[in-house]
């Protein structure tokens, strides 16, 4: 680091993103991507734009806004898209939380929330999740702090049901609570049509994960519009060009061709349940997932041995280090033929180890 960082950037421990590997060929189940490229409409839309790029893009994401609005059921100006849904998350951050409003959230769950406390100078609070890896609602119940949920969770893809989340927000009427919906189309609740019953709740996905546009960088926040206009607020004043025209035309073009986005969803659905049923076969314990990634251990195999082995046949999954999930590895459901190459090295991996 330089001799000029300023002490509160010299202390943040960056959020670390999964290997995007250079130096070989692997199945890549390792960052939650779509195996499935883009819809046809949303690579056409974009290609569209490809002359236009002299040009600003509308900061207000106009066609994007009205054509989202029609898909999910919400007033235009209940809408706001940005770079990713990290910098929507991060906005809310900036906008609803500081050293008067701290924030609580899972001790095991996504990565960045620590990261925008820290970056934000935000008292935060994490929360352990019980026992089976589950987020215990009570601890939240008129906890009188801001709260940011996963929901499905990461890394474990357990998924609070809609009920559960309802009472989260009714509890805490003067806090925020955002429920951070990356996952949610692979088979949980969504909170979005609880937006107009409180005007506490923001609701943010992605087009990464179900809409395969991972790497155009496209996410989104629901909520009342006076909570929308606070977001606006932060966006005028950081960067109002924050969605780059061609991302813009391929997201409204991946929201004109639905029925795209649901085969394909049924497809991961369908491929995430085999996946179980062949790892449950080999002695893992799986933990009930709605996301498109499975979060699995097993007993006599560590699962950091078991993610370098993995990799060096040519199978990158996701390890981590924390103390409690260490013996897990989160596994990114890909098409059929991805999963039985995962399983086959496992149990080629496990027979020269005697286990099976």
């Amino acid at each position: 680091m330089s001799r000029l960082l300023n002490n509160k950037t010299k202390r943040l421990v960056p959020y670390t993103p999964g290997e995007q590997p250079k130096d070989a060929q692997y199945v890549k189940l390792n960052t939650n991507e779509s195996p499935f490229p883009p819809s046809e409409k949303a690579v056409k839309y974009a290609q569209a734009e490809l002359d236009r790029l002299m040009l600003y893009s509308d900061p207000d994401c106009t066609p994007l806004v009205k054509k989202a609005a029609e898909v999910f059921g919400v007033a235009e100006d209940e809408l706001l898209f940005t770079n990713g849904s990290d910098e929507i998350l991060n906005f809310a951050f900036m906008a609803f939380c500081d050293e008067e409003r701290p924030v609580a959230f899972p001790d095991i769950t996504y990565g960045f929330y620590p990261v925008f406390a820290e970056l934000n100078g935000v008292p935060y609070e994490e929360i352990p999740l019980d026992k089976d890896f589950k987020v215990n609602v009570e601890d939240y119940i008129s906890i009188g702090k801001n709260i940011f949920l996963a929901n499905p969770n990461a890394p474990t893809g357990i998924a609070l049901g809609l009920d559960e989340i309802e009472s989260i927000v009714k509890s805490n009427p003067d806090n925020l609570v955002v429920i951070d919906e990356a996952y949610v189309d692979f088979g949980a609740e969504s909170a979005i049509g609880h937006i107009k019953k409180y005007d506490n709740l923001l609701v943010t996905r992605t087009f990464s994960k179900s809409r395969s546009m991972a790497g155009a960088r496209l996410g989104f926040g629901i909520a009342c519009r006076e909570l929308i206009a606070d977001l606006n607020t932060v966006k005028y004043s950081t960067n109002p060009y924050n969605v780059n025209r061609v991302t813009m035309a391929a997201g409204t073009g991946s929201l004109c061709d639905e029925e795209y986005t649901l085969k394909n969803l049924e497809i991961i659905k369908e491929n995430r349940e085999l996946t179980v049923c062949e790892l449950e076969k080999l002695g893992f314990k799986v933990l009930p997932s709605k996301a498109n990634f499975v979060f699995a251990c097993h007993p006599f195999f560590d699962g950091e041995r078991l993610y370098k082995l993995l990799k060096e046949n040519g199978v990158l999954i996701r390890h981590f280090n924390k103390q409690r999930i260490k013996n897990f590895n989160r596994i990114t459901i890909g098409t059929k033929e991805q999963m039985q190459t995962l399983t086959n090295k496992i149990k080629t991996i496990f027979t020269s180890e005697g286990l099976i």
